[in-house]
């Protein structure tokens, strides 16, 4: 298990550092919080969290069922509601699929991406809608 540090680095900007990887992410506030919008937000990362789980969650069936699912590319849209606090209120995630499958495994997939425990840890008043394009 990865841990995390998380330091301000000063006007709305701060950076997490991965243990013992070495890795970093750059973050700001959102805009409307005073942030410039030049990083990702704490709201882009609980989007891109979600949406990099369920993909993980639909690869474990892709592999299993040697389906091949590299080149999906996930839009992510965080929506911010100020009722009955300022939370994240609802997140859009389509699902570009790069290649057509039978109804059966796109049922496997998209049930797979349901199963995501990131999207089991969230609370349940914030709506999580999903759209899966497949081309064709």
């Amino acid at each position: 298990m990865s841990e995390l540090r998380i330091s301000y680095d000063g006007i709305q900007h701060a950076t997490a550092f991965q243990e013992p990887q070495g890795k970093t992410v750059a973050m700001d506030a959102c805009p409307a919080t005073g942030g410039k919008g030049e990083e990702f937000s704490p709201m882009n990362l609980v989007g891109s969290g979600l949406a990099g789980c369920m993909l993980f969650s639909m690869g474990m069936v892709a592999l299993q069922d040697k389906l091949d699912i590299s080149g999906v590319r996930v839009d992510v849209k965080a929506l911010i509601t100020d009722r009955p606090v300022v939370r994240i209120g609802k997140i859009d995630l389509t699902f570009n699929m790069p290649r057509n499958f039978s109804p059966g495994d796109r049922i496997k997939l998209e049930e797979a991406a349901g199963m995501c425990p990131i999207r089991s840890s969230l609370h349940p008043d914030i709506i999580i809608s999903n759209h899966f394009n497949y081309p064709g």
